[in-house]
């Protein structure tokens, strides 16, 4: 595919994580071949300074990144390029289509969702230019046909795992818990670890799918098994396919208020 000009479509990747990156020029690659990657970036400041260096035809941007996040640069660079945000936060959708994005990918895209976006891009990049605010009535429209009710709220995490990027649903996870510098994740398979705090999951979460029941516990509400009482009084957690148990705080005692 190529641009009306007779050149190969170009694109710009903005994400602050490098494996995010290496998974999208790949699936990139194997959806698109044609499709030149002309610049990466690791936040929107080098984002915008590379789009205006390069010039590409496309931007894929994460939403947030240090700095400057996706949102921002796309503010610069709508008027330039076509902007797809590549996101794992469901409130960004209509965020998104304000601010003229084509298209937005919920993080790990796969392939069958990605192929479906550049193909709404190569139609696209054939067609002149639309005027802005007829192209963002039209994407506003678009969003609100398709009835999108989903929750504002964290639904991927990233886990490193040696040298590649790990994705677990939040579905997956029983509990979250505090581990010096890092933040545990278990699942009922695995344990992994991860940099973001029990604080900053604790404002993403969904509040009613995760309670806090220690200040260095986060616990799935449906992955509870039992709550108990040990011999010193302490309310213990019994959660699903998990052998250990969880303590309950005293400031958070009152979500089992029947014990």
């Amino acid at each position: 595919m190529t641009t009306p000009t007779g050149r190969r479509a170009t694109a710009l990747i903005a994400d602050d994580e490098e494996p995010m990156r290496t998974q999208l020029r790949t699936r990139l690659a194997a959806v698109w071949p044609d499709l030149e990657i002309v610049a990466e970036a690791a936040n929107g400041v080098d984002a915008v300074a590379l789009a205006k260096q390069h010039k590409p035809d496309i931007a894929f941007l994460d939403i947030r990144m240090p700095g400057m996040g996706g949102i921002e640069a796309a503010r610069e660079l709508y008027s330039s390029c076509h902007i797809v945000f590549v996101t794992a936060y469901d409130q960004y959708a209509v965020t998104a289509f304000e601010q003229g994005a084509m298209d937005y990918l919920l993080k790990p895209a796969s392939p069958e969702r990605l192929a479906r976006t550049c193909e709404r891009l190569q139609q696209r990049l054939a067609k002149a230019p639309q005027d802005i605010g007829a192209q963002l009535a039209q994407l506003t429209a678009a969003l609100k046909d398709g009835g999108s009710s989903r929750p504002n709220y964290l639904r991927w995490i990233q886990a490193q795992v040696g040298g590649s990027l790990r994705m677990v649903s939040t579905k997956e996870v029983l509990f979250f818990q505090s581990d010096e510098k890092y933040t545990r994740v278990q699942t009922a398979t695995a344990e992994l670890l991860i940099r973001k705090t029990l604080k900053e999951l604790a404002d993403e979460l969904d509040p009613d799918e995760f309670w806090r029941i220690h200040r260095s516990t986060l616990v799935r509400v449906d992955a509870i098994a039992s709550v108990s009482r040990d011999l010193r009084g302490r309310q213990m957690l019994k959660v699903r396919n998990y052998p250990g148990e969880l303590e309950v705080s005293r400031n958070h005692a009152h979500l089992f208020q029947q014990m």
